[in-house]
């Protein structure tokens, strides 16, 4: 059975980890600004507290994992009133070595260790979008866990450094998202994989893109009619579902050109098309330029 979340991750090719320790102590507070990158942290002991811009303010504390999919801006800080301290994202990204704020000196109120990394695939965006702006999790050993092997792992200049980080954070992304707790106010993928009918159909256009699916055949398929399907669909995802199938197909198919090595005929198979001037077609139209030069640039 085709599994949506695994699917998204691969395609997102995360990569390029960078992470470190951060502590603060006594009167401190550190305003950090939009950055676009995926960021992370996992609290290994004490609390603090975290307000991310267009989210409710949260209490961190020991055993607590955050991701943030594309980082918007927050600050974070102790519980003592204190001077914001600014920071330049992209600055403090490449800044090496532990970083303690306000106290110097004496035990930290709070240690945490995080990072942030990238994601290759030119559809980032567009599945980024489907994931929740912020993902804060109790409760679950294993992300710390994971968190800090990805830290000392990046941290060492052995062979085979970029592929083990590169399946850690595969990993670390797909046990966040399944351990998030369901929103139901926000539309998104992880909303869509929460209800039962929702998933089945995301998992038959995972499991089958060749397939020409059409909104009667999912709707079939899930146990569904048409219109139920339409509107919940719609409503879970935050898309419809051809949209969505669509964004899928090419996202797939963006994949395979980089590879190359395959007509354009047998891409536009491997996605759903008869022909392979429909697809390039649907894909100059979705993409903004024909397949064969998208393969080209970005082979």
């Amino acid at each position: 059975m085709a599994d949506p979340l695994s699917d998204v991750i691969r395609l997102l090719r995360p990569r390029a980890v960078f992470s470190k320790g951060i502590s603060g102590a006594g009167r401190w507070a550190v305003r950090y600004e939009q950055f676009g990158e995926p960021g992370f942290c996992a609290v290994t002991g004490g609390r603090c507290r975290l307000a991310v811009d267009g989210e409710e303010p949260v209490v961190l504390e020991e055993g607590d994992f955050v991701l943030l999919p594309t980082t918007p801006a927050f600050t974070m800080s102790g519980f003592e009133p204190a001077p914001v301290l600014r920071i330049d994202p992209a600055r403090a990204a490449i800044a090496g070595g532990e970083v303690r704020f306000g106290r110097q000196n004496g035990p930290p109120d709070v240690q945490q260790f995080g990072g942030w990394f990238s994601f290759g695939s030119p559809d980032a965006a567009l599945l980024v979008s489907l994931l929740p702006r912020m993902i804060h999790i109790r409760g679950v050993p294993r992300l710390a866990a994971l968190v800090r092997m990805v830290g000392e792992e990046a941290a060492r200049e052995d062979m085979g450094r970029e592929m083990i980080l590169e399946r850690l954070v595969e990993i670390l992304l797909i046990e966040a998202l399944r351990a998030a707790p369901s929103d139901a106010s926000q539309p998104g993928l992880l909303r869509g994989l929460g209800d039962p009918k929702i998933a089945a159909a995301l998992r038959f256009m995972h499991g089958d893109v060749e397939r020409g699916w059409t909104v009667p055949e999912l709707a079939r398929a899930a146990g569904m009619s048409r219109s139920a399907l339409f509107d919940r669909f719609t409503r879970m995802v935050g898309v419809r579902p051809m949209e969505y199938l669509l964004a899928w197909r090419m996202a797939v198919a963006k994949t395979l050109l980089r590879g190359g090595g395959l007509a354009l005929d047998e891409v536009a198979r491997r996605i759903g098309y008869g022909s392979a001037s429909t697809f390039s077609t649907a894909f100059s139209r979705h993409v903004g330029l024909p397949p064969g030069r998208f393969a080209r640039e970005m082979g």
